[in-house]
């Protein structure tokens, strides 16, 4: 495989200014006297200030427009393209010579690379379970196969020499785990059903990069014999770095383990050795920092290797995503019309490789939509396969253009989709009933129930009707909450409801024989057909970092509308907050804070006198017995 940079010769329409050869030095006529060579001076020696000056203008201009992006709730990496694009050639042309920063930026690719291999866990992908593998293979395989299909009917060829259909294909097929881990984790939303679902996927999508990217040399003139060899290299690479990461690397991290600066020069120094590795063996650097990464993810020391790594991955990533900006070429109505044609794709792929499997599993519309709507974001490493592509000579220039402005139209599509999705889930809801598909029990209104008719619910064989207690959201609190119950005081049981849209809380709550409604708590017609206006008490232990489309203080108040007799307990995270919901009808407010401040004064007294053990051995024994719906 060739070298990977992503230099000025990766894609034509960037300037380059060669710098002069240097004047050599003329013989000394006859008669003259040659002067002594100079002495080698610091001081003397000039000095070409183009390569900081540069790196500064770029950093300068991406910081600048990474503060307007983030005021707009958009990805920093669309603000580093447009950085990119604004000052390179098609631009304004403020930097001519992209050479020297696109070489310091490959480093930026490598340790990109390097981050995403530590995020992928191998353990967790053999326990992600059957709806997170088979769900992972439709998309990834489905879309490729869609793809192939419609970028071949749309004219892109399919042949030795030039294979655009199969690389934009394997392009729409794989999403951005950049911009979707940032917002699932800014909403606190990587736990949930839909995100577990999400990463499971953006994980074996990265996998099957690593495959592909191996293999894209070879697709000119492919052959069994090559691609055998090309997997060879590519098991013997990970082989060797997994054999290594078990036997050797444990010793001399826990050795230098107390040393931060060497965890960190360890870490570097790892990634860029099987980077050599792998370009010993025929194949990327940036394959073998990937690789890298994977070997040691599940190490205990993985964490703080990620959070030193990061200070100066960021740095270096910028100069990326900048220098890619800098390749992109001037809009042309043709390449426009092609990305939108690829937006189509990827966004019709999702919801048919995606939400259609989950639904036919059982998932309900909410965990079944959510993940198609995250995923719809375009991977970043989308551009880069093109971009190796073309250095392939797989693919022609245009190319680029078309997914680097589908690129940007996705980005910002589904930061507003994920970052507003309650907003954005209705609709897809309505969609996915008018194509006749029937949800688990209620988004607002269940598919087979019309306006005004409560719902009929899998669950109503263990009790119709309304029940005395409601538990709206079920989640840490109210699982640890239902298992004391049910030890201690199992005659309640049967007067609880729960009301929550994950349908796995759902299935386990039906098998325990507890009143369960499938629906989101924000929406009032769910509220209604649940019962609410008959509860007798309400409970909601989920604080507003966790609700979606609603608050506790919004949610007070709506149940007070539809119910001006219950006893309604809600959750505050600001002390602040409790007078409020209390003039609002809170009956009682949950502040966990101060239960936790309690309990924590307890822990420090007993650590003081020696009683911290005895503590422990408790909460051991505690844990072991318990058996909570969400463990």
């Amino acid at each position: 495989m060739e070298r990977s940079s992503l230099g000025p010769a990766a894609l034509p329409g960037i300037e380059q200014n060669h710098h002069p050869a240097e004047t050599k030095t003329a013989k000394p006529t006859s008669g003259q006297t040659s002067s002594p060579p100079e002495t080698l001076s610091l001081r003397s020696a000039p000095v070409d200030h183009n390569l900081i000056n540069d790196i500064a203008l770029c950093i300068l201009c991406a910081w600048g427009l990474a503060v307007v992006a983030h005021q707009l709730k958009q990805p920093l990496m669309l603000a580093y393209l447009v950085a990119g694009y604004l000052i390179g050639p098609q631009g304004y042309r403020l930097i001519k010579d992209t050479h020297s920063v696109e070489t310091i930026s490959s480093l930026g690719l490598i340790l990109l690379m390097f981050m995403i291999g530590l995020e992928i866990d191998l353990k967790k992908i053999a326990k992600a379970g059957k709806p997170i593998l088979l769900t992972a293979a439709s998309q990834i395989f489905g879309s490729i196969i869609i793809g192939l299909a419609v970028f071949l009917l749309c004219g892109f060829r399919m042949e030795a020499g030039s294979m655009e259909a199969l690389y934009l294909a394997i392009a729409a097929a794989v999403s951005s785990t950049v911009i979707i881990v940032k917002i699932l984790y800014e909403r606190r939303e990587l736990d949930s059903l839909p995100g577990r679902i999400s990463l499971g996927i953006l994980v074996l999508q990265d996998v099957v990069v690593i495959v592909f990217w191996a293999l894209q040399p070879e697709l000119r003139n492919p052959s069994a014999i090559m691609f055998l060899k090309i997997l060879g290299k590519v098991a013997a690479l990970v082989i060797i770095a997994l054999l290594i990461s078990r036997f050797v690397l444990p010793k001399l991290f826990k050795a230098f383990a107390r040393l931060p600066e060497l965890v960190l020069v360890g870490a570097l120094a790892w990634c860029f050795g099987v980077a050599l590795m792998a370009e010993a063996l025929g194949l990327s650097r940036e394959m073998g920092a990937l690789v890298a990464g994977v070997a040691i993810s599940t190490f205990p020391y993985t964490l703080d290797v990620v959070a030193k790594v990061t200070s100066i991955h960021d740095f270096f990533i910028t100069l990326f995503f900048v220098a890619l900006g800098m390749m992109i070429p001037s809009i042309e109505p043709r390449s426009l019309g092609w990305a939108l044609v690829i937006v189509a794709v990827v966004l019709a792929t999702r919801f048919i490789t995606v939400t259609i499997p989950l639904y036919r599993m059982g998932k309900g519309f909410r965990a079944s939509l959510l993940p198609a709507i995250h995923l719809c974001a375009l991977s970043e490493l989308s551009v880069v396969i093109i971009s190796e592509g073309h250095k392939a000579k797989n693919v022609s220039d245009s190319l680029f253009g078309m997914v680097s402005y589908a690129f940007v139209i996705l980005s910002v599509l589904a930061s507003f989709a994920i970052s507003r999705s309650e907003k954005v889930m209705p609709i897809g809801f309505r969609m996915m009933r008018w194509l006749g598909m029937k949800d688990l029990g209620g988004d607002g209104l269940p598919a087979e129930a019309p306006a005004g008719r409560p719902a009929h619910h899998e669950d109503d064989d263990h009790g119709h009707g309304s029940k005395r207690i409601y538990l709206l959201g079920f989640s840490w609190t109210a699982s640890s909450l239902v298992e004391d119950l049910q030890r201690r005081q199992p005659e309640i049981i049967k007067d609880i409801a729960v009301v929550d849209f994950n349908p796995d809380v759902h299935r386990e709550l039906k098998a325990r024989n507890i009143h369960a409604v499938y629906g989101d708590i924000s929406q009032r017609d769910t509220l209604l057909h649940a019962g609410i206006a008959e509860a007798e008490l309400i409970l909601c232990t989920l604080p507003n970092t966790v609700l979606r489309g609603v608050t506790n203080l919004r949610l007070l108040r709506q149940l007070r509308e539809l119910n001006t007799t219950a006893k309604i307990i809600v959750h505050a995270e600001l002390c602040a907050d409790v007078a409020l919901l209390y003039e609002s009808g809170a009956s009682h407010v949950l502040v966990t804070r101060l239960v936790e401040a309690t309990e924590l004064t307890g822990i420090i007294n007993a650590a003081m006198t020696g009683g911290l053990g005895d503590k422990a051995d408790w909460l051991k024994r505690e844990v072991e017995k318990r058996k909570e719906v969400i463990p």
